[in-house]
């Protein structure tokens, strides 16, 4: 939204999601919003369809440069190790 916009909280502390943002996000009607506060605000977002495929591929440059199967080997080392008497 280029620009804000004010909603008024209903007594029963209800929002309307203005139309603007209703259209850039494709929020319809039925539809589920995540709510966070975050610093001091509300945040809304559209809850995914899928969270697998939204989280897929996150973070993937802390991987970059690293061998996994050496990885987990070692990791698995490590429990090996904190297990033995």
């Amino acid at each position: 939204m280029a620009e804000q916009v004010t909603v008024k909280v209903s007594k029963r502390f209800q929002i309307a999601v203005p139309r603007e943002a209703r259209e850039r996000l494709r929020i319809h009607g039925g539809d589920r919003l995540l709510v966070e506060v975050q610093e001091g605000m509300i945040v809304l977002l559209p809850e995914p369809s899928s969270y697998t495929d939204t989280l897929c591929g996150l973070h993937k440059e802390i991987w970059e440069g690293v061998e996994t199967d050496q990885y987990i080997s070692r990791e698995r080392d490590a429990w090996d190790d904190f297990s033995k008497p």
